[in-house]
């Protein structure tokens, strides 16, 4: 019987190899800052809700933001994306484009929006798009303002009264 070396492969005495795996990348919504990342990176992070593209009603004396069931009428209520985004100034000069300093000083953003949940140091939501890999999920989850929302119209912004939402919060628990 001929003998077998310790470093022969078939020799039960060889030394085993061992596969080195290194530990799974965290997503970059973990590992980055929200000043950190690209404009691609924190475009991503809109989850496609449309709660920040219903029209708001400021009440003059008191600074106080209300918003309305009236969307911006560049919100496709399908999707709940805008129909037009790069060139969604063009049409709605008062279009407001969310920046580190935008997320941090506007109350009305909804507790579900992704970039006030990192701002304030939660993660993102089991249904947000980049956790789940599906867009739909914002809508099972009745996140979006897809089954809700009315578009703006003429008639309906000489009554924008009619259309306030009493409680934001109110409306994460729907």
């Amino acid at each position: 019987m001929p003998k077998t070396k310790a470093t022969d492969p078939g020799s039960p005495r060889a030394p085993r190899s061992r596969a080195v795996t290194s530990p799974p990348e965290r997503p970059f919504w973990q590992a980055k800052a929200l000043a950190e990342m690209s404009p691609v990176e924190w475009e991503s992070l809109c989850d496609g809700c449309g709660r920040c593209c219903m029209l708001k009603i400021e009440d003059e004396d008191t600074g106080e933001v209300h918003l309305t069931r009236l969307s911006c009428k560049l919100l496709d209520l399908g999707s709940c994306r805008c129909k037009d985004y790069p060139n969604r100034h063009a049409e709605v000069p008062d279009c407001l484009k969310l920046d580190l300093a935008k997320v941090q000083s506007l109350a009305w953003l909804p507790h579900t929006c992704a970039y006030r949940a990192l701002s304030e140091g939660r993660d993102l939501a089991w249904w947000h798009p980049l956790v789940s890999g599906d867009p739909e999920t914002v809508h099972q989850a009745g996140i979006s303002v897809r089954e809700w929302a009315t578009p703006e119209s003429p008639a309906k912004l000489r009554s924008m009264e009619r259309y306030l939402i009493v409680d934001w919060e109110e409306m994460d628990q729907v």
